[in-house]
């Protein structure tokens, strides 16, 4: 019970620290490039192709150069051993939280970032060969962005960030187990719009 109640009492604090702080939040909505860098150890066979898939982020700045950054963005990927055949799928959901430092150079407001993320592996289809099972796991995420100030409280945003993906994947092929350390390693490029209240 006492539980419950810190966290009502954490969730009304922020819920006015957002409505009240006078331009102190940040929505924005991006078109995101999914581009995955994949290594593993089992000889560099497993592939994942890219996907292009909508984002969404959360940011709120504590001081005009300092903010922190919540993203939300899913992806299916399809996954294949080179040459061989079809791993199946699997959806990741990698919510990522970062630090910034902003610039200002008019309507030119540039930005670096670094955090973390963990990532969420659901909804595996098995493929023709084999179904695969994926660990979710803790990484780290580094950014690149700007914001394009077009009119009042509204921004054009280009952003890019690298992400530091592992997993442990279970491979059933039916007549045996296959596990294999995987690293997804994605670029994500992104472009869209924000909105500053």
């Amino acid at each position: 019970m006492k539980k419950t109640s810190i966290i009502s009492i954490l969730f009304f604090l922020m819920f006015n620290s957002f409505s009240f702080a006078q331009e102190n939040a940040m929505v924005r909505v991006r078109a995101l490039g999914v581009s995955p860098d994949v290594s593993d150890n089992i000889g560099g066979n497993i592939a994942i192709n890219n996907e292009s898939v909508p984002e969404v982020d959360f940011s709120y700045f504590f001081h005009p150069n300092f903010a922190v950054e919540l993203i939300l963005a899913t992806a299916t990927h399809d996954v294949n051993l080179n040459g061989t055949g079809s791993l199946g799928s699997v959806s990741l959901l990698p919510p990522t939280l970062l630090a910034q430092y902003h610039m200002d150079f008019g309507v030119f407001k540039p930005y670096v970032g670094a955090g973390i993320n963990y990532t969420i592996f659901y909804g595996e289809v098995p493929g023709d060969m084999a179904s695969t099972k994926y660990d979710d796991s803790f990484g780290y995420a580094l950014q690149l962005g700007t914001d394009i100030k077009v009119a009042q409280n509204m921004y054009l945003n280009f952003d890019v960030k690298k992400l530091y993906l592992q997993t442990d994947a279970t491979v059933d092929t039916g007549s045996g187990v296959v596990n294999a350390e995987v690293d997804i390693d994605p670029l994500l490029v992104g472009v869209g719009i924000g909105f500053r209240f």
